[in-house]
């Protein structure tokens, strides 16, 4: 064997790897000492082959069979190769040569989870954070966090990054992570705190003005959070989330102007999504620009076209402007994609109402009572509708069969009095709709809106202002 004293894994990869594979053989080769085994042994780790990595760290061990190192090598191939009780028992034997590194703890705790020993894992790493500090330490409290995610012990999860972040505020994993746990567990208060504390020691922390932002945002205090994501935006204004957040924070405000403004930044800096077209166009049609709010919902169904819930709402725009048939082609495409769509079929029986189609509405309405037979809603437009066709005989058969359903909702009792009327059944018509306004005089206005006329029924208006005074008592 030749010995060279500059030796020390800086020589060409290839050339180490040829001394090695010398060595196995027993042919004349450099001296290799242990740091370079150490650059042998995750080079074959590395391209996977874990067999040469293996046969590489026990002729390392063979020549430095104490060096606590190379034993960490060899119990992680152990552990890739699922030989975890064997791992366990190279560690022990480390950790009298080096009981102060923190690959001992990793690879034991790696070791102990894959034996489903989780509380051993727990136990091992708390006790290691008492022996570390800096990027040691840190390292150690992400490594708990992921075995308490595993074990859905998420409280625990947060915090670990909570002490993470006292220690290492900048730590840019544990801002963001700390950003999906507060919300996971709604411990929104103690973040905000955090974050704080953070932004009054680097105020051009970005993501901490993010975080405080999703913070207040997820105690619905929009308008704070609002202005944590304009300092987040003033600090980077490339930061596509935090426009996004403060788009969703606008028009939970109302304030969809501003809304549009902030999701067409989105829009810039980011992939086109269906789910900010759909934002933009909610707030145009809230807004009143139909066209607007068309334009976008149409980009959103190009980008997710099989989605119904995008094409009733194209259809919706169409329907504010009174274009039914238009309404009517998209509703049928949504429908064909989800026929038991409550709020479709809704769409497409209003829009045959509305071109006297009334045995067509039907069909869309009664589709929703028989998906859901306790649907008041459903019910309600099978009558109303019925009502519209001046089908008297059939909407009073539905109004008895609603009741039965929905186990007597008041409204029905209105609808019953209301359907009697129109049959010029006065005196039968009065006393459901006493039974009505006994049981639910707010709903009253929905017996109103079935027929305005019947204000013109004297007995209707006394029985009305009995109870209006009787209720005012």
């Amino acid at each position: 064997m030749q010995q060279n004293p500059f030796y020390h894994g800086k020589e060409d990869m290839q050339q180490l790897l040829l001394d090695y594979q010398n060595l196995k053989v027993g042919r004349k080769h450099n001296f290799i000492d242990e740091e370079s085994f150490i650059s042998i042994i995750d080079f074959y780790d590395e391209n996977e082959n874990l067999t040469e990595a293996f046969t590489a760290a026990n002729i390392a061990l063979e020549q430095y069979p104490y060096s606590a190192e190379l034993m960490f090598r060899k119990a992680d191939i152990l552990i890739s190769k699922k030989k975890y009780n064997e791992a366990l028992d190279l560690l022990d034997t480390a950790s009298i040569y080096d009981a102060n590194n923190i690959s001992l703890y990793i690879l034991k705790t790696d070791a102990f989870l894959a034996l489903d020993r989780q509380q051993e894992a727990i136990e091992l790493l708390v006790a290691a954070l008492q022996l570390f500090d800096g990027e040691e330490k840190i390292d150690l409290l992400f490594d708990l966090a992921d075995v308490y995610d595993d074990y859905e012990q998420f409280d625990k999860i947060f915090d670990c990054l909570l002490l993470i972040l006292e220690q290492d505020p900048n730590n840019e994993e544990a801002l963001y992570k700390i950003c999906f746990w507060t919300d996971f567990t709604g411990r929104f208060e103690e973040s905000i705190k955090i974050h704080h504390k953070i932004i009054d020691e680097f105020p051009y922390n970005e993501i901490a003005w993010f975080n405080l932002g999703t913070a207040f945002q997820g105690l619905k205090l929009y308008e704070k959070s609002v202005d944590a994501y304009l300092y987040a935006v003033a600090i980077n204004d490339k930061f596509d989330y935090a426009y996004r957040n403060m788009g969703d924070a606008y028009l939970r405000l109302r304030k969809y102007k501003d809304a549009i403004e902030s999701l067409e930044k989105v829009l810039e800096l980011t992939k086109p999504e269906e789910v900010i077209y759909e934002a933009i166009a909610h707030c145009y049609q809230k807004l009143g620009n139909t066209a607007q709010a068309r334009f976008h919902y149409k980009k959103a169904v190009h980008l997710s076209n099989n989605d119904a819930k995008l094409i009733y709402k194209l259809a919706t725009t169409y329907m504010q402007e009174g274009l039914w048939q238009m309404a009517i082609k998209h509703l049928e495409n949504a429908w064909l994609i989800s026929k038991n769509n409550k709020d479709i079929n809704l769409a497409l029986g209003e829009c045959k109402m509305q071109q006297q189609k009334f045995s067509e509405a039907i069909v869309y309405f009664g589709n929703i009572v028989l998906n859901k037979p306790t649907s008041t809603v459903g019910w309600e437009a099978v009558i109303k509708c019925l009502m519209a066709g001046k089908n008297y005989k059939e909407a009073e058969e539905k109004c008895l069969l609603a009741m039965y359903h929905t186990q007597s909702k008041p409204v029905f009792y209105f609808y019953y009095a209301s359907v009697l009327f129109a049959k010029k059944k006065n005196k039968e018509a009065l006393l459901q709709l006493e039974t009505a306004l006994k049981i639910a005089p707010k709903l009253l206005n929905k017996f109103l809106n079935l027929n305005s006329d019947i204000l013109q029924n004297s007995k209707v208006v006394e029985l009305i202002s009995k109870y209006k005074k009787i209720k005012r008592k």
